[in-house]
């Protein structure tokens, strides 16, 4: 396991880089300047999809031997969508410990590796919240809601991004 060192001067990297250029609808960064392995995130809803205006906050942790292995990222308060558990933690293949899937759902080059980083996991999410993959869902009611009920879906979530913008 690579000492921490190794993964703090990763992490303050990947934030500078973000503060520098960060991509459009994504802030992020440390919670406090004394420990890089915990971040606050907020997203924007991607235009065009039931999340339009939406501000979403979530929290990223990473493990100690980041970026070897995978960060968790966990929408606070969770939000509607098929890939994210009822907790709010989100369920993509970029986020799964790295080589074979057991379930043999994804390819092992899918999944997590140290070239990831905090750009492309953000990145990845959005464009998760655009395009649910109902095939591999984490929240089981959410993938039926939207296979079979794409309007009552859609409907349910502008109400909670309604909600969370106080409106």
């Amino acid at each position: 396991m690579p000492p921490k060192g190794t993964a703090q001067r990763r992490l303050l990297k990947e934030y500078q880089q973000l503060t520098k250029d960060a991509p459009e609808g994504i802030v992020a960064g440390p919670v406090s300047e004394d420990n890089l392995f915990v971040w606050d995130c907020l997203l924007e809803g991607p235009e065009g999809t039931p999340y339009e205006n939406g501000v979403f906050p979530a929290r990223l942790v990473f493990p100690s031997d980041y970026p070897l292995s995978p960060p968790k990222l966990t929408f606070t308060p969770a939000i509607l969508h098929p890939n994210i558990y009822a907790n709010g933690e989100v369920c993509i293949s970029i986020l799964h410990p790295p080589g074979e899937d057991p379930n043999q759902y994804e390819r092992a080059e899918e999944r997590w590796s140290p070239v990831q980083n905090v750009e492309k996991i953000l990145l990845s999410v959005m464009s998760m919240l655009s395009e649910p993959n109902v095939e591999s869902g984490a929240n089981i009611d959410a993938c039926k809601l939207w296979r079979d009920d794409r309007k009552a879906f859609e409907e349910q979530v502008r109400s909670d991004v309604r909600k969370s913008l106080g409106l």
